[in-house]
């Protein structure tokens, strides 16, 4: 987190989308500790004492990236069933993730981490839902490769009660008990929340999804979340074999049951949310219910393509995700705008949703989902100091409008990624921790999780 050590950062000459407010094609944007103080065209009319000038010639400036949905500790298990369905890669998956540990899921998120980090991310999410026991803390594990990279993190205590004996889709070894799950869940939120201005921890609370918890552990986990404060997330709607699967537990749709759960709101975001009927589509609109769109996932497990252009258009709040990283390698957050943008023009036709109504999904319908808007998302004098910068000069000078080239062709590479005033990347590079490193740590848990003598 930034201190009274991080000197003040001027940015000019940047073509600035600040998302919130007409773009500026040639400006300034300067930040004094973790807030952004001024936002104008033209040079900067005076700069703090001691700033760091940023030439932003050729580059393009935007709020960090928020990546709304992920699963960090799948690093260590990337390349599992390549051409299954989800239902197929979830069972053949859950035996392995069994046997994570602490160390495993730590090299994981800093592998995760460093890599949203490379692509813009400022702000993540993770849906940590996997807690063997004997095997360290699992959840403390991946708050401090946050700390380490340097993201604002948002981490999810996710949980599962409904193993296979009880109907459900994992293996009764990997479920826990509703009690259990719900004292963790409250220790954490507990221990780790901070609810303040520009916080760099929030939790939330994450039963998995409807095929793997039960409806008392849904009910109860809402009711403690909203008890506590803190935020509701659970994925929801991703593909036939759901819908499918909860016509023949519950007798209704997958969104339908939610609703009747009390899982419906203004704190509750939901992943994928690809299989929506009209009504659905109309009750997120009027709840505030937000959704985690994760295009390249999506197409990768075959699930579909998700209503996002009518989710918009009905005023519903949409961010992007990543997904797990075994459920869409190596993806980076930046790619899914331009994922999220073709995906919705395939079905939809040439008008579904442009590279700028796709990039304030990355940003600040991202924002919105957390229920961060008033602190990042936009460029704004008072939010938080969250910038990418982007270099378009070379090939991409082929291309006048900066917002067209960054979003419909490969992402440019990354001048300087702040987080709260602080640079986490410049030129491409991570400052905080070594690339070498984070790729090293992520290997190592891959490695470790596939070996079975340690365990």
């Amino acid at each position: 987190m930034p201190d009274a050590t991080t000197p003040p950062v001027v940015i000019e000459n940047a073509y600035i989308v600040p998302v919130a407010g007409e773009e500026i094609p040639s400006g300034h944007i300067v930040i004094e500790g973790d807030r952004i103080t001024a936002v104008g065209p033209g040079p900067a009319p005076s700069a703090p004492e001691g700033a760091e000038r940023v030439d932003g010639a050729g580059c393009l400036a935007t709020p960090g990236l928020v990546n709304t949905h992920h699963h960090l500790y799948q690093w260590a298990s990337q390349g599992v069933t390549p051409d299954g369905t989800l239902f197929e890669w979830l069972v053949a998956s859950y035996r392995l993730w069994a046997r994570m540990d602490a160390e495993v899921v730590g090299g994981a998120a800093t592998a995760g981490l460093a890599w949203l980090a490379r692509s813009g991310c400022t702000t993540s999410t993770d849906h940590h839902y996997v807690f063997p026991k004997g095997r360290g803390d699992l959840f403390e594990a991946e708050i401090e490769a946050a700390r380490q990279v340097g993201l604002r993190f948002h981490p999810c205590r996710g949980s599962m009660d409904r193993g296979r004996s009880g109907g459900g889709l994992p293996p009764d070894e990997v479920v826990e008990e509703a009690d259990e799950i719900l004292r963790a869940t409250e220790e954490a939120v507990r221990k780790y929340h901070d609810p303040s201005f520009g916080s760099m921890l929030r939790i939330a609370v994450a039963p998995c999804s409807p095929f793997s918890v039960t409806g008392d552990l849904m009910v109860r986990s809402a009711e403690l979340a909203r008890s506590l404060g803190v935020r509701l997330h659970t994925h929801v709607a991703e593909t036939a074999d759901e819908d499918e699967h909860c016509r023949e537990q519950f007798g209704m749709l997958p969104v339908e049951y939610l609703d009747r759960l009390g899982w419906l709101g203004p704190d509750v975001w939901l992943a994928h949310c690809v299989h929506l009927t009209d009504k659905d589509v109309r009750r997120f609109a009027d709840t505030g219910t937000g959704t985690a769109h994760c295009p390249s996932s999506n197409g990768r497990l075959g699930a579909g393509i998700a209503r996002v252009s009518d989710l918009l258009r009905a005023g519903a709040p949409v961010g992007l995700g990543v997904d797990g990283a075994a459920s869409s390698e190596m993806t980076p957050l930046a790619g899914e705008i331009r994922m999220a943008m073709l995906m919705q023009r395939a079905r939809y036709g040439p008008r579904a949703l442009t590279a700028r109504q796709a990039l304030e999904m990355a940003t600040l319908g991202g924002a919105r989902c957390l229920g961060r808007e008033g602190e990042i998302g936009s460029l704004e004098p008072g939010k938080l100091a969250d910038v990418a910068l982007w270099r378009l000069g070379g090939y991409y000078d082929g291309v006048d409008d900066p917002v067209v080239a960054f979003a419909y062709g490969q992402t440019p590479p990354l001048a300087r990624l702040l987080v709260g005033g602080r640079t986490v990347v410049a030129d491409g590079e991570l400052r905080t921790v070594s690339d070498q490193a984070a790729a090293e740590a992520g290997a190592r848990a891959h490695r470790r999780l596939l070996a079975s003598d340690h365990f």
